[in-house]
């Protein structure tokens, strides 16, 4: 059996805000960016929190599937920012859908955490462990962004995206994943200092650092080139695939996957204009997307894809 996608759910906080709403409290303009990045526009969080926004995707999730909460095994949370440490987020999602017979645990990967989630499930399902699972990737990221550094926190977005997995005879045919920790510190936000009778550190809040250029020329070598590995896997050729879901990290990006993989930007859905990056949300959030808009058809090809801090990445390629 295979982890088969059988519904999907996103979930976005009210405030919309604009490059042009930017421009009125650091230097930048809806020009700069938009060339740059292809961001037009991110949705921040006010009152809203990462548990609440990840309930609600699943929820949507769970009703797109016809599944009941209750017929959930496992619940798989991808977050770097969650509400609090303890009790962690997946907990949270147990409770808000009350799937109290559901095991529940987060994965820390940045925005590789759906790919890397995916892979587990699958593997779940293969063994015959559990055969109905929530992924939930969810952030609000504008928590650990530095709102002075416009080279950075104009990308990214909150939010969240939901898939449910029930094992079938079709679903995730092969993934393949991949960490360089060597090169990590290009993509990163510390955590607190030690702090014990022993060790006291003054320490200022830590924000996400990213070495952009660093990031871009990673990413650009590296996501078709895994793409291809699990495609060359399994006999698929690119142009059997008809969507590639990229991990939304910037529009620029996508478009040069696109050209050396050789394919066109029309088999690239995007979301990031409307949403910038949310990590771990935006493969989910695409995948919702097309979903709901009626563009996808049970046994079309996808490949999911993307990358970010660890350095990792990964691909899957599954039928719908």
């Amino acid at each position: 059996m295979l982890a088969r996608i059988v519904g999907t759910g996103m979930a976005l906080p009210e405030l919309v805000v604009s490059n042009d709403d930017l421009a009125k409290i650091m230097d930048t303009s809806d020009e700069w960016i938009s060339e740059r990045t292809g961001v037009r526009t991110r949705h921040l969080a006010v009152n809203e929190g990462t548990s609440s926004l990840a309930i609600e995707a699943a929820k949507k999730a769970l009703d797109n599937a016809g599944v009941d909460a209750h017929e959930l095994d496992l619940i798989i949370a991808a977050t770097v920012t969650p509400d609090r440490l303890l009790p962690f987020l997946s907990g949270d999602i147990q409770a808000g859908l009350d799937a109290m017979q559901a095991a529940a645990f987060d994965m820390v990967v940045g925005c590789s955490g759906y790919l890397y989630a995916i892979s587990v499930a699958n593997a779940y399902v293969q063994s015959g462990m559990y055969k109905t699972i929530l992924i939930v990737g969810a952030e609000t990221l504008s928590r650990i962004m530095n709102w002075e550094d416009r080279s950075s926190c104009i990308l990214f977005g909150d939010g969240a995206g939901a898939t449910v997995i029930k094992a079938d005879e079709v679903g995730v045919i092969r993934s393949v994943l991949g960490t360089d920790g060597k090169a990590g510190p290009a993509l990163g936000c510390e955590a607190r200092p030690l702090q014990n009778p022993y060790v006291h550190n003054e320490w200022d809040y830590p924000y996400v650092r990213m070495a952009g250029q660093e990031v871009y020329k990673f990413a650009v070598r590296t996501v078709p080139k895994c793409i291809n590995e699990v495609l060359d896997a399994e006999g698929i050729s690119a142009d059997e695939i008809r969507y590639y879901v990229i991990h939304q990290a910037n529009l620029r990006m996508i478009e040069a996957i696109a050209k050396r993989l050789g394919q066109p930007m029309d088999k690239f859905p995007t979301c990031i204009e409307e949403t910038g990056n949310v990590s771990a949300a935006s493969i989910p959030m695409v995948l919702d997307k097309i979903n709901r808009t009626g563009k996808l058809k049970r046994g079309d090809k996808l490949v999911f894809a993307g990358f970010g801090a660890g350095l990792t990445w990964g691909a899957s390629v599954l039928t719908w």
